[in-house]
């Protein structure tokens, strides 16, 4: 027996390779499939983590979305009511205003009629009074005589009748 023919090393490599074989498959193979599938898993398990972290990062980016949504619409309304607010304070400012410039107007007038009335009342009485001394001077001059101021008196109560 020659243990270099081909025939021989054939056997003897058919022959390893089988012990190998079940070598392998006894003591190898289990560990290495064990290995693969808890790799397996893991690898399943994280991706399943993963989705679980994506769907949870899109609830929270929904919530996150709906929140600014919220906060944009309590900014909107708070500044819709300033609006208003301002606009009401300005209106009742302006009639406030307006209110006091017709009373202070009404004011004015009233002392402007009084002070008319007045002046009117002072000329009134500064031409009475001119009058009745200029009257006066006139009657003296005219009525130096007794006769023509019997004459006179009644003239004027003829006059007065009259009327």
């Amino acid at each position: 027996m020659n243990l270099t023919s081909p025939e021989t090393l054939v056997f003897w490599m058919t022959l390893f390779f089988l012990i190998f074989l079940f070598l392998l498959t006894k003591l190898g193979w289990k560990p290495i499939l064990t290995a693969i599938k808890e790799r397996e898993k893991s690898i399943e398990d994280a991706i399943d983590e993963a989705e679980k972290v994506k769907r949870e990062m899109a609830q929270l980016k929904a919530d996150n979305e709906k929140l600014l949504q919220e906060a944009r619409e309590q900014r909107e309304q708070i500044l819709k009511e300033a609006r208003e607010l301002k606009e009401k304070m300005i209106n009742e400012a302006r009639s406030e205003a307006e209110k006091a410039r017709s009373e202070e107007l009404a004011k004015t007038k009233q002392m402007i009629e009084a002070e008319r009335q007045a002046a009117l009342k002072s000329i009134h009485d500064q031409v009475a009074e001119i009058s009745l001394q200029i009257a006066e001077k006139v009657l003296k001059k005219q009525m130096g005589d007794k006769q023509k101021q019997l004459d006179y008196i009644k003239q004027n109560l003829s006059d007065l009748k009259l009327n």
